[in-house]
Formats: structure tokens, C-alpha cells, sequence
């Protein structure tokens, strides 16, 4: 069976738990937030599913984050929940990592990327399009600085085969791992998600697809602080709106074949027993 190691590259402490985790939860207590990030081991090296925030970030976080991002999420910035701290601690030389897959290019989802200048990162052209000919809402949104070091792009469109009524896309050929990206569109204008087959079932990184395992139930029980900024933020508020429905959808239909998690919600991180050690 293939083995997908999961890795919390980057804890976030939101002012309120009741606004950020739980509708039930403390008014007065902080919420808390992961970076949710796989690492898939293949015939052909490492495959690093987005990256959390990286050294240079934890180096240098107003540069690289601006002020308002730590303000909110208040991140912790530990060097041993960096990408390739978690590498090291798993007995990999970090150049083994050969492939990065983004889900999009947010500061707290592609921060690692300088971590890994030798490895080849790719995107969808539209997500790529917003860091290299941004307008002035992207100049606000993504920072530039985490791109000095110029990443290997490799990009790709939205076009591909089925993949339970989604498109898939394989980024990264000949390897003995299924890998696919799937578009999902709306939270920014190239997010994916990507999916690993793992045994006869698929793990689903939905990114930022979502916010909160509730969402994709029968009953969603949002929080509203994240429910805010989920639709403030989106830069088409309508594809992400129709593609949370389609991955509702898919979670009550594949419960035994599609395991599906986003990026930020602890709950998720915690159902899988593959963290690595000093994310413990």
C-alpha cells in the first residue's frame, strides 16, 4: 500500500474557539487551526502536498505574511512543524522531495516552497497567473516574497478525465502512485484539490475547499467566524459555493472509497495515525 504520511506544517491559534471550531465551543479560549500537508513516498522520490509555512517564514513573518494574517490567525510559527524539519524527522534526505503539489498559493499553503528550490512545483495556470501578473487584490492576497527564489513551475489547465463527476488531471507521470488534480475552483481561481489512491480507496485533499468537517455531512454546523471569511475571501464565490456542494455530495456517496479532509481542520488531521513525530 502506497505510504501517505500526514504533517501539521503550521498551528494557528484564532482568538475565539467558538468562532473558529466549534459553534458549542468557548468564548473566551483561542480556536485552533493546522496546515494539513501530505507526504507521499513514490518509486520515483517524494511527492509534497502543499507546504505550510516554511524557515523563512518563521525567519521573517512580517515580511512574508504582512501583519494582518498573523494578527488574525495568530500563527505559532514553530520550526518543527516546517515541511522540511518533518522530512528530516522521518529519515529522508529532503532532496528526495522531487514534486511539489499545490493546492493553491496562499502564504500558509506554499510558505515551504523556498525549503525545496530544487524540486519542481506544480499549479494551475490560473492559480499561477494571479503571483505572476497579479492585480492589486492579488498584490494583497499572495506574497511575492515567497516566491523570490523563483520555483520550477510546471502548470496545467483544466482539462482531464473523470474522476467521480470531477476532472482529473495527473501531474506528475510515471510514477507508481495515482496522484491527480482536481479542480475546484472558487476559493481562489486555480485552486485543486489532490487525490492520492491509497489501497483500493482515495484520500481527497480539498484544500481550502472547505472549511470545517461538518461541511461536507448532512448536517453542516459552520462556525460563524470561519463561515465569514470562507465567503469574504473566495475569488469566485459562486464556483465555491457549487463545488462544496459537489464534494458534499461525493462524501455522503463514497463513504467507503473517498476519504475526503481539508486543510485546516485539526478533527481531520486527527483521524490519521501517520503524523510525524514533533507534530505530536
Amino acid at each position: 500500500m502506497t505510504t501517505v504520511h500526514h504533517l501539521n506544517c503550521g498551528t494557528m491559534c484564532p482568538l475565539c474557539d467558538r468562532l473558529m471550531n466549534d459553534q458549542q465551543g468557548s468564548w473566551t479560549q483561542p480556536g485552533h487551526l493546522v496546515c494539513h500537508c501530505l507526504l507521499v513516498e513514490t518509486n520515483h522520490g517524494l511527492v509534497l502536498v502543499d507546504t505550510g509555512m516554511g524557515l523563512e517564514d518563521i525567519a521573517n513573518p512580517t515580511r512574508r505574511f504582512g501583519r494582518a494574517q498573523p494578527a488574525i490567525f495568530r500563527p505559532t510559527f514553530s520550526v518543527d512543524e516546517a515541511a522540511i524539519t518533518q522530512v528530516r524527522g522521518l529519515g529522508f534526505d529532503p532532496r528526495d522531495v522531487q514534486h511539489i503539489i499545490t493546492t493553491h498559493l496562499d502564504p500558509d499553503h506554499a510558505g515551504g516552497l523556498s525549503d525545496f528550490p530544487w524540486a519542481k512545483v506544480h499549479v494551475m495556470q490560473s492559480e499561477l497567473d494571479q503571483v505572476i501578473k497579479p492585480t492589486l487584490t492579488d498584490r494583497m492576497r499572495f506574497s511575492a516574497a515567497q516566491f523570490e527564489h523563483r520555483p520550477d513551475w510546471a502548470t496545467h489547465a483544466e482539462d482531464g478525465e473523470d474522476w467521480f463527476g470531477f476532472q482529473r488531471i495527473r501531474p506528475v507521470p510515471g510514477i507508481d502512485v495515482d496522484i491527480l488534480m482536481i479542480p475546484l475552483i472558487g476559493h481562489t481561481r486555480g485552486h485543486v484539490g489532490v487525490a492520492v489512491q491509497q489501497g483500493g480507496r482515495w484520500l481527497l485533499h480539498c484544500g481550502d475547499a472547505y472549511y470545517h468537517a461538518s461541511q461536507v455531512t448532512e448536517t453542516p454546523q459552520m462556525p460563524a467566524g470561519l463561515r465569514m471569511f470562507e465567503r469574504t475571501i473566495a475569488a469566485n464565490p459562486k464556483a465555491r459555493a457549487r463545488n462544496l456542494e459537489r464534494l458534499r455530495q461525493l462524501a455522503l456517496s463514497q463513504p467507503d472509497t473517498v476519504d475526503l479532509f481539508c486543510a485546516h481542520d485539526p478533527t481531520e488531521l486527527a483521524r490519521y495515525d501517520t503524523v510525524a513525530p514533533s507534530t505530536r
